[in-house]
């Protein structure tokens, strides 16, 4: 069943909250919200769950109104940030806890429960206490305990922060596996930009309450809705320039090749260049026929194993980049199909680590 948000409003007592949120997960999809802290994204899962009953708006599941329907009513399964087992519970008990609350016989309850813990990968695990299992483990269980009532829609609140960065990578592919199997709508909050571009449908980006664009992983960063949003998701060398014609605009860096996408001559911009796009000629080799080629010298230098994150400085500014290329250069060029011309906000640009 599908989650709906219509003109969804609440504030706290301190002034901050969501303001005008519509938003649709469709039956099946899985769609993450991201944001920096204090924009909203908990507070949105907290008004869908129940816990917390929105100022203004409307929240529907499968299309009912959820208004007059308290949290433990809306058939919402809900895996928590600290997963929120039970200690003195076998592993086959917490999961057949939520059919146990609804008045499942204990023969059923226990089938669906070894059920969904093969589901989960943890075939064998029913009578092992919740102490003696790992955290990707009780992550798992966790998500079989959400699913195993065949809810109406999933709500994954940063289920996987608690977990180390190698785990984190191999538990995301999971969560994406079992909720396709499930095909249940899910709704899941993060901060891990990474974790929502790799395993969501579609991602939203909410800031100071209020959500500035919903689109699949791809459109969200090669084509952000305005310059916040690009300084938000990824890194981003973001300058301020001016439309001087239909090929070309005018930076601080000097006249960037481009295509101008419509924007008429004079108007100002934001100019949008991901570090991965800036292309580094390797010493020696000519080049001089290329678009946007600058001169310079390589500042900070940073080796990420996989990628070479660096400042690249030139007479006019800096150009953050990234390469596999380990080499030496003091030229980098800028491809015109790498430009992209944004409204003319000026954020300052996310940095490099």
């Amino acid at each position: 069943m599908a989650l709906t948000l219509d003109q969804v409003s609440y504030r706290y007592a301190g002034g901050a909250g969501v303001s005008d949120i519509d938003l649709h997960v469709g039956d099946g999809e899985l769609l993450a919200v991201i944001g920096p802290s204090g924009s909203g994204k908990s507070t949105l899962l907290k008004l869908i769950a129940g816990f917390l009953l929105p100022g203004s708006g409307r929240i529907s599941v499968g299309g009912a109104d959820m208004a007059a329907v308290p949290a433990n009513r809306r058939n919402l399964g809900v895996v928590f940030q600290n997963y929120a087992l039970f200690p003195h519970m076998s592993v086959a008990e917490n999961v057949a806890y939520p059919l146990k609350i609804r008045g499942v016989g204990r023969t059923e309850r226990l089938r669906r429960a070894v059920a969904g813990l093969a589901a989960v990968g943890l075939a064998g695990f029913e009578d092992r206490a919740v102490a003696s299992l790992s955290g990707g483990q009780q992550q798992r269980v966790a998500l079989a305990r959400a699913l195993v009532f065949q809810p109406s829609g999933l709500l994954l609140d940063e289920p996987l922060s608690a977990l180390d960065a190698a785990l984190r990578a191999e538990m995301r592919d999971e969560i994406r596996r079992v909720q396709q199997l499930a095909g249940v709508a899910t709704l899941h909050v993060t901060h891990d930009q990474e974790e929502a571009l790799s395993i969501a449908d579609r991602v939203a980006v909410m800031m100071e309450g209020r959500l500035l664009q919903v689109a699949s992983p791809r459109t969200l960063y090669d084509q952000p809705a305005d310059a916040r949003v690009a300084a938000f998701v990824g890194l981003a060398n973001l300058w301020p320039g001016r439309v001087r014609d239909a090929r070309t605009v005018e930076t601080a860096l000097g006249v960037l090749a481009c295509d101008a996408a419509g924007h008429a001559p004079g108007a100002a911009v934001t100019v949008l260049v991901r570090p991965e796009r800036v292309r580094p000629l390797p010493d020696g080799e000519t080049g001089s026929d290329l678009p946007n080629l600058f001169s310079g010298q390589i500042g900070r230098d940073r080796f990420l194993g996989s990628i070479r994150r660096y400042d690249f400085a030139t007479p006019a500014g800096a150009i953050l980049g990234e390469t596999a290329f380990r080499g030496a250069f003091s030229r980098v060029s800028i491809p015109p199909e790498a430009i992209r011309l944004l409204p003319p906000d000026t954020p300052t640009a996310r940095g490099s680590t």
